[in-house]
C-alpha cells in the first residue's frame, strides 16, 4: 500500500498559509510507517513544537490502473474515508526554505490517520458534494465541502496514475480545507463525513 497526498486542494487553506495557488496538483507521499495504528493515541514527536492537523477526504483505490482516464475513474474506487494529514508545520516550513522535500514533516510515524470506516461511493449521489468536519475538544475547526476541491476526485486518479501506478489498497488523500491548526497533549479529534463519525483519536 502506498499513501498519495494532495497538496493545496482548497482555496481557502492556500489563502491562510499564504501560498501560492498551483496550476496543477501537488503530490507528495507518505510512507506506510505513517500510518497511525489503531486504537494508538497520537504522540507529537520531539522534534516539532508546532504539529497541525489537516482532516481530508480519503480514496481507496480497488483495482491496478495507469494512465487511467478521468472518465473512467470512477471504476477504480469504490470506498470514501477520512483521515488526518498530521504536519509538522515548523519542521515543514523550514524545509521550504531551503527548497528541500517536504517528507519529514509529512511522513514521520503516526501522521497519517486513517479512519476506521469506509463508505461505498455508490450511496452517495455525488463524491463532488461530500460534507465533512473535524471537531477538537467537541469544537468545529475544520468543515467543508468536496465541491470546494481546486481538482475532484476523479480528475485527481486521472492525473495521479500518469506518474504512478495506482494499485490495489492504495490511498489518496484528496488535500485539506481551510482551519488547519495546533494540536496540544490531551486534545481530542474526530472526524465525521455526511453526518457519520469516521474517526476519533486522542493526542499526547
Amino acid at each position: 500500500m502506498k499513501i498519495i497526498c494532495v497538496g493545496r486542494n482548497y482555496t481557502e487553506h492556500i489563502e491562510e498559509l499564504q501560498n501560492e495557488k498551483p496550476e496543477e496538483p501537488i503530490l507528495f507521499h507518505k510512507p506506510d510507517t505513517s500510518v497511525l495504528l489503531k486504537k494508538q493515541p497520537f504522540f507529537i514527536p520531539d522534534f516539532s513544537d508546532d504539529i497541525h492537523y489537516e482532516v481530508e477526504v480519503l480514496v481507496k483505490i480497488k483495482k491496478i490502473g495507469k494512465h487511467i482516464q478521468q472518465k473512467f475513474a470512477c471504476k477504480y474506487y469504490d470506498e470514501i474515508g477520512l483521515g488526518i494529514d498530521f504536519t509538522a508545520r515548523d519542521l515543514q516550513q523550514k524545509l521550504k526554505e531551503k527548497g528541500l522535500p517536504w517528507e519529514k514533516a509529512k511522513g514521520f510515524d503516526g501522521a497519517a490517520v486513517i479512519g476506521d470506516k469506509w463508505l461505498k461511493s455508490k450511496d452517495f449521489d455525488s463524491v463532488n458534494n461530500l460534507n465533512f468536519h473535524l471537531l477538537m475538544n467537541d469544537e468545529i475547526v475544520q468543515q467543508s465541502n468536496t465541491s470546494l476541491m481546486l481538482w475532484k476526485i476523479d480528475e485527481l486518479i486521472a492525473y495521479i496514475s500518469t506518474y504512478f501506478t495506482l494499485k490495489i489498497g492504495d490511498i489518496i488523500f484528496t488535500g485539506t480545507p481551510a482551519g488547519v491548526g495546533k494540536v496540544s497533549p490531551e486534545d481530542r479529534l474526530s472526524g465525521f463525513l455526511e453526518g457519520k463519525k469516521m474517526f476519533s483519536i486522542k493526542v499526547k
